[in-house]
């Protein structure tokens, strides 16, 4: 322990991270910032060829980051994992999704133990950061590196620190943003806090690594449950013709007992769930219940109402077609933004996609518009095959009706409202606008 503590503290570990997305590249930075040397793994040739040459595929990390990051021999980035031997400390940022039976797809994690596990040498620190259920990293991550000769906590370290980046906030960074770090023992949170202590500003020392898992879950299922309840409130006053938005901005002027926006607790409703963890994580708490047969019925009830949204904002566009004497079969819709939240370019999991597969199966013409994704990339379970079509008075004037999903700070609302003959906006986007009010329909 006291090699490697102190080789931490001199800037002189080497620090390996597997996965150079949305919480691994960020996270990189970070450590190369702070003085590290840091080795970056990926199976996407792509996105490696790209960081070797200087350039971010992440539209809130500039390439002049990454260029800069390449000056010198601190970051490199490589598909070959037998480099993870070159390393002091190995950190696992990969995708942790769900199946299609909506349990928890560990798929990424297993294979990546698997590369790891030939390469692990002693002294070394794992951490996992991808949020999973608790006791992921002891009953499924541990048992994979333990394969060969070297055991956790004698012979490696073994840790979980929960990733909670959120991309495209201008107000938080990977440093800024605390760090909790539960050890395998009580050497391996030590290390582990000071790795992170190196280079964040405040981390969080929990008793366990499965407190620390739980953390996470915990975090995004309260997100979860109250974006549920004002999605069902939406359903509700819409019901009896009161804008729910409206209402929430009068109850937010309450100094105590309930959400604020200046403090970022405020919940606004939408068109359902979007991005990596919110629409994911509450299910791998809810499955591993089951094995304590516990029933997570206000978690399922919360995740039900979220996933059903996408199904009440194609019924509001069809009664409001219907109104204007338009059926939806052959209808021309223009879907605003593909993004799951403002101003990014990560679409995963975003209600966007449920939408224009909802609305293409009752045979609408779908398009969409979104200045930070012009081609929709292939997913895990998706593959729109779509470009994004300017936003011209040309191509509002052919729609039949414009849907907003994704209210994207560059657009001008009153400029699209006053182009268009039907406006669907399930964001309150449209709420500063005084003209044309008479084609818009929340929903």
């Amino acid at each position: 322990m006291a090699d490697l503590k102190q080789r931490i503290e001199q800037r002189k570990a080497v620090v390996g991270i597997i996965g150079m997305g949305y919480v691994g590249l960020p996270l990189a930075r970070t450590f190369w910032e702070a003085g590290f040397r840091v080795l970056g793994f990926d199976i996407d040739s792509a996105k490696t060829e790209a960081l070797t040459a200087g350039r971010s595929y992440i539209k809130h990390i500039p390439s002049e980051g990454i260029a800069e990051m390449r000056q010198g021999d601190r970051f490199a980035a490589t598909t070959d994992f037998a480099r993870l031997a070159e390393t002091d400390a190995i950190l696992i940022c990969v995708p942790t999704p769900l199946t299609p039976s909506r349990e928890p797809d560990l798929s990424y994690l297993v294979n990546t133990g698997e590369q790891l596990q030939p390469h692990l040498k002693k002294g070394q620190l794992v951490v996992l950061e991808s949020t999973t259920y608790p006791g992921t990293t002891r009953d499924v991550l541990r048992p994979i590196l333990e394969r060969g000769d070297l055991v956790a906590g004698r012979d490696f370290h073994l840790a979980f620190s929960p990733e909670r980046e959120d991309p495209g906030n201008p107000n938080f960074t990977t440093r800024t943003i605390p760090k909790v770090v539960g050890g395998f023992d009580e050497t391996s949170g030590a290390l582990a806090c000071a790795l992170y202590g190196a280079c964040v500003d405040r981390v969080v020392p929990v008793s366990s690594m499965e407190v620390a898992e739980a953390t996470k879950v915990t975090e995004n299922i309260y997100r979860a449950v109250n974006i549920a309840l004002v999605n069902e409130l939406k359903i509700i006053y819409g019901r009896m013709g009161i804008d729910v938005w409206e209402v929430l901005d009068a109850a937010g002027t309450k100094p105590f007992g309930f959400g604020r926006r200046e403090n970022k607790t405020f919940f606004t409703p939408g068109p359902g769930l979007g991005g990596h963890c919110i629409p994911i994580d509450p299910f791998y708490l809810t499955w591993k219940a089951r094995e304590y047969g516990v029933a997570t019925r206000f978690i399922e009830l919360a995740g039900e109402i979220n996933t059903s949204m996408p199904d009440f904002v194609v019924q509001a566009l069809m009664v409001a077609l219907n109104d204007r004497g338009r059926a939806l079969k052959g209808a021309k819709v223009l879907v605003l933004g593909l993004a799951y939240k403002p101003d990014v370019d990560d679409m995963r999991e975003s209600p966007s996609i449920a939408l224009i597969e909802k609305l293409r199966a009752l045979g609408a013409e779908v398009a969409y518009n979104d200045p930070y994704i012009p081609v929709t990339p292939r997913q895990r379970e998706h593959d729109l095959g779509m470009e994004s079509l300017p936003l011209s008075e040309a191509t509002l004037a052919k729609q039949d009706v414009v849907l907003i999903s994704t209210n994207h700070t560059d657009y001008d609302y009153a400029w699209i409202v006053a182009h268009s003959r039907l406006v669907i906006d399930t964001r309150n986007a449209t709420a500063g606008v005084k003209e044309g009010r008479e084609r818009i329909v929340k929903a």
